[in-house]
């Protein structure tokens, strides 16, 4: 096998993008945030996955992420401060929706309905919208050290701006993953269904890159068309309403006086300490 080509830095620093004849590998490069989403970072996510599109070279997109952890959701520190562009816009409801609509749903989106194949790469914590922009890929390897959660019931919000888990795991695997804010390892998400395989540590790229390069076989427009077809299966079944339904009602969760009221204590105290709050007996070190 041929060396594989030096990475691209997309525009924001905070995604490399590498093209291996048929396959791109995506990876995200804020590990000392465990790769939580920013909006430099969804910028960079937009056009590493555009690039790979216009590429008819490439048929096989992986998405990973740099260091311990595949991504541990939203990251709100610069909204928090005030200093991140949308931080203003977002204190009307109006605003709020066009911030969450333009940075949150329409690039999660554009991930599920890629021409492409894309495969995610999980290690370590894949949590709340790291959860939700694996779960839009069209498979996912998992590291035997992976795990797969979603608590953000507790903190605010009804989850996240897509709820997935029902599309994955079933209804009452769902109600009870996000009512009770559990944590899936990697063996589990694979028993529920979430999972396509799971491995070493070590051998997580290599074996992402084996199931891209077995994709790649299949000639890309048959690739792309049955692709097409099982996703507009779930749409019939009502994957794209049910979406759009959840993202309403995020909304207006989001801004009732619990949830702000969690957000301000979120912003004095941090996350940490709203997760410290919130714990139930699941949560609390047991003697």
């Amino acid at each position: 096998m041929s060396e594989t080509p030096p990475a691209t830095t997309m525009a924001n620093g905070t995604v490399d993008y590498a093209p291996d004849g048929p396959v791109a590998v995506v990876t995200m490069r804020r590990p000392h945030r465990a790769n939580a989403l920013d909006a430099a970072m969804i910028t960079d996510l937009d056009e590493a996955l555009a690039t790979a599109e216009a590429d008819d070279a490439v048929r096989v997109v992986i998405l990973a992420g740099e260091g311990r952890h595949f991504c541990s959701g939203h990251d709100l520190t610069e909204l928090a401060e005030g200093t991140e562009r949308w931080a203003a816009m977002r204190g009307t409801p109006e605003g709020k929706w066009r911030h969450e609509t333009e940075m949150y749903l329409e690039p999660s989106l554009r991930w599920r309905n890629s021409p492409r194949i894309t495969i995610a790469a999980v290690q370590g914590a894949c949590a709340a919208a790291g959860l939700m922009l694996a779960c839009m890929c069209d498979l996912i390897v998992a590291a035997d050290d992976a795990t797969f959660s979603n608590p953000v019931l507790r903190m605010s919000g009804a989850g996240v701006e897509l709820l997935v888990e029902p599309w994955e795991m079933g209804a009452r695997r769902a109600k009870e993953f996000l009512l009770c804010a559990r944590k899936l390892s990697a063996a589990e998400a694979e028993a529920a269904g979430m999972v396509n395989r799971v491995v070493a540590r070590g051998d997580l790229m290599a074996a992402a890159r084996e199931m891209a390069a077995e994709v790649a076989l299949v000639p890309e427009v048959t690739a792309r068309a049955v692709k097409g077809t099982i996703n507009h299966t779930l749409d019939l079944q009502g994957q794209a309403d049910s979406w759009q339904h959840h993202f309403m009602v995020h909304q207006f969760v989001s801004a009732t006086e619990t949830a702000t009221g969690l957000a301000a204590r979120r912003a004095e105290g941090g996350m940490d300490a709203v997760k410290a709050e919130q714990a139930g007996p699941s949560d609390r070190p047991r003697a």
